[in-house]
Parts: C-alpha cells; structure tokens; sequence
C-alpha cells in the first residue's frame, strides 16, 4: 500500500461506535435487526460485508439510513480494490514512468495530475488520465488524431510519450467550448484574419487565433512540446464532435509554426477531421500533400514566386523582404520557402530566422 494513500477503514468501526452510543450490545442488535448474533459478530470483527438487505435493516435501527452505511461500505470496497491494484502493479508498468516522467512534470504543474506520491499511485493516477487500464496496453492502442511532426535519425517517437501528449491536447482545450460545429466556410472566409496575426507578438497572435477559430467551431491552443512526442501540429475530433487543432513551437522556427498552422487550416478544409493518420514529415500520401500544397499557395503565390527566383543575380536579404512585403508575409517565410526549395542553404541569413520560445506561466 502506497504511504500517500489514506486508509479508509471499514465499516465495522462506525457500526461499533453507534452501538456504544446507544448503549446497545450485540444481542439487541441482532434483535432490533432479526439477524443472528453470528452475523451481528461477523460484520463488528469486519469479516462480513455490509449487505443491500442489512443496510436497510440499520437504516430503521440508527439515524443514518441505508444510504450512507452503504457509501460507507463502497467507499471501503474501493480502497481495498486500489490496495489489491497497487500491490498487482508489475514492473514492466512501473519502467513506463520513466518516458513519461517530463510530461507527467508538467500534467503536475497544470494541475492535471496531483503531486506527492509514490511510483505505485502515479502509475493508478496516470491510468485515468490517459483512460487506460494498464499503461502497457499504450502503444496498442490506434492513434485517433492526425498529427505533423519531424521523425529523423536523431529524433524518435515514444509511443507513451506521444499518446500523453495528445491527452494534453485534449486538456488545454477543455476550456475552449465553440458555439458550432466546423464551418468551413466561415473558416476559408477567415484565412486573411488568420494570416494577420503572424504580424504582431505571438501571444496577443496566439489568443486572436484562439477566437477567431473558435468561431469556424474549432477549438485551437498551442501546447508545450515534448521530447519523445516530436510533434508539429495535431487535428482532432473528439467523440462529443468537437474539433481539436494544436500547434507546438518545436524548433521554433517562427516560419515553421505558421506553414504547419495553414497546413493544419488546409486538413480541416480538405474535410480530413476524421481520417485517422500519423502526419509525419516522412510519410508522403495524397492527403499530407493536398495539405502542403494549400499552406504553400496560399502563404505564397506560385506564380509570383516564379517570378521572383528568376530575377537575376544573387538574392539579398532586402530581396526577400519585399517579395515578403508584396505577399502580405512575414520575411522569415519566404527564407524558409527558399531553403526548403534549397535556393538556399538552411545556414545563409541565419541572423534574420526567428524564432519562438516557450514561456512557463
């Protein structure tokens, strides 16, 4: 039995207490209840449970009714069930709080999780976060979301990892309620909206963004990263309906986070809410590619950057600038298109790349 769990003691002990209030013994119990002394004696030494039937029966006998000698007798029968839980615990279950143990930091300092515990009761207490029974069964259980993120040799996915860190996804919208289901008109009428708030500070950007998609009935955060749960973007639909969009900074890059934005905006147009796929980098398919496709076009017209790489000469950071300015953009993206595209190398202009930071409130 873990320390930290306080013991709830069975309901023998208020029974005892009531009969010595009433200056009752056993026998008159076993008469006022039309029990034996046998079952009268079992129940005292907490050998017999507190039935349905002798509930009711000492509901007419005491004040309290059978209601609360039966709240008395679950809530005992729920503390021995976690006893009887906490002692099954295998080590296999106990070697996953380690993957986890960064995030689980931070379900603490939301205060999704509480703190102060031991091993044996944080593996109870994350099981019903996550909504399983044995943290083991994680990496068998299908993803239901779609998500964009980086896999390279040096970056790897952690299965239990990832799967936390889509339950904090779920999480930090809680709060966030839209009045509607997803309007994708509404949400293709807003994309001007959305593109100008990459121009202000990113917090002030962030909270507008919360609003405005809110409206076209999504519910839109930015959560922390994780290592593990490499993640870029992340699309949702919960079983109630709702619509989760999630972004992170990772990298921080400030033109990554608003290409991966319009590539999420261009799944939710496309219709893919409920299409259950992994969105890595590595994986190409129609679907990943219809959505690059629109996040590119839409924050840079194909045409006009034609043009614009045909110009001669070499091209200067107040090249970019005003091409930037001409598309409505901010300068960081048009580098990234350029290196991406590998016009330049991903170390020319590095001084210009901005990037975003992670704030602890």
């Amino acid at each position: 039995m873990n320390e930290h769990m306080e013991a709830v003691r069975h309901p023998c002990f208020k029974l005892r207490e009531e009969m010595q209030r009433a200056g009752m013994n056993q026998k008159e119990l076993a008469v006022r209840t039309g029990s034996t002394e046998k079952h009268i004696s079992t129940v005292l030494n907490g050998e017999r449970d507190i039935s349905v039937a002798f509930a009711r029966k000492l509901g007419y006998v005491f004040e309290e009714n059978a209601e609360y000698w039966l709240t008395l007798q679950a809530k005992y029968d729920a503390y021995q069930e976690r006893v009887r839980e906490e002692n099954e615990i295998t080590q296999e279950e106990l070697d996953v709080l380690k993957p986890l143990h960064e995030i689980s930091e931070y379900f603490i300092a939301q205060g999704y999780l509480q703190n102060h515990c031991g091993d044996a009761t944080r593996v109870i207490r994350l099981r019903s976060l996550l909504g399983v029974s044995n943290l083991t069964a994680i990496p068998h259980i299908a993803y239901n979301a779609a998500y964009r993120a980086q896999i390279t040799d040096n970056v790897k996915v952690d299965p239990y990892v990832l799967f936390a860190w889509q339950r904090l996804c779920e999480k930090e919208t809680e709060g966030i309620l839209p009045k509607t289901g997803l309007d994708t008109e509404k949400l293709r009428c807003k994309l001007s909206e959305i593109k100008a708030q990459m121009f202000g500070a990113i917090n002030e950007g962030v909270a507008s963004l919360r609003q405005i998609f809110a409206e076209c009935g999504v519910a839109f955060q930015v959560v922390r990263n994780f290592r593990g749960a490499p993640v870029q973007g992340f699309i949702k639909k919960t079983d109630s309906g709702k619509i989760i969009l999630c972004l992170t900074i990772r990298g921080g890059r400030e033109d990554s986070f608003w290409f991966t934005l319009f590539h999420e905006v261009g799944h939710l147009l496309n219709g893919d809410v409920s299409t259950r796929f992994v969105d890595f980098d590595s994986v190409s398919g129609k679907t990943e590619d219809a959505a690059n496709q629109f996040a590119s076009d839409y924050l840079i017209d194909p045409e006009h950057y034609r043009r614009f790489l045909m110009r001669p000469g070499t091209i200067q950071w107040q090249d970019i600038e005003t091409f930037a300015a001409q598309e409505t953009i901010l300068p960081s993206i048009v580098l990234g298109r350029l290196q991406k595209d590998g016009i330049l190398d991903w170390s020319d202009y590095a001084s210009h790349v901005v990037r975003y930071k992670w704030a602890q409130a």
